[in-house]
């Protein structure tokens, strides 16, 4: 049984535009970040998504209403989904957080999480995905450290090589995940 899982990253923050590590914090869309939010909407128009997946942040709850909401498409909250915890570093500037990044691997952000906690949730979404889903299309909207978990747990990508290169943004990600009823162990098949 495979699951196409289209990523996606939520829009444009007034947080990304001020240089602002959000992190667990809500967040909003900036004006800019709307348009793109509606653009995503009208790229993804006429694809088959059989439900859309979305963090429970602010920021990516309204990435997913403006593109998809009223398109007859469920949109489901997941708090998995969310970004990593930076703990104290919620909110810092952005270049604090990525200095910190590589020691956080496995040691949690102060009064946060570490990577790998954050892809142990993903890998726990996942299981979900692969047991309810089993077959079909679904579109997820989350944040960096969420597409990182796809591209580790997916992909075979080391973390430390994920959290240590920059973010480059694109307009979407494709994985399929495969899972068996016997298992629930995940696997990536390669388009």
């Amino acid at each position: 049984m495979t699951t196409q899982i289209v990523f996606e990253t939520h829009s444009l923050s007034t947080d990304n535009e001020a240089g602002i590590a959000t992190g667990w914090r809500q967040g909003k869309l900036s004006e800019k970040g709307k348009r793109l939010a509606r653009r995503l909407g009208e790229r993804r128009r006429g694809e088959r998504i059989d439900e859309v997946y979305t963090s429970d942040l602010r920021r990516a709850v309204e990435t997913a209403e403006l593109a998809f909401g009223g398109g007859g498409v469920p949109i489901r909250r997941d708090a998995r989904l969310r970004e990593c915890d930076y703990g104290a570093l919620n909110g810092a500037p952005a270049g604090e957080v990525e200095r910190e990044r590589a020691r956080r691997i496995d040691e949690p952000f102060p009064g946060g999480e570490s990577y790998r906690q954050t892809v142990e949730r993903m890998h726990s979404f996942l299981r979900d995905l692969a047991a309810e889903n089993g077959q079909g299309r679904v579109l997820v909207i989350g944040h960096s450290a969420t597409r990182w978990a796809l591209e580790h747990l997916l992909k075979g990508v080391p973390l430390e090589e994920l959290v240590a290169a920059p973010f480059d943004w694109q307009e979407g990600w494709v994985y399929q995940l495969t899972a068996t009823p016997e298992s629930t162990a995940l696997r990536s098949d390669e388009t």
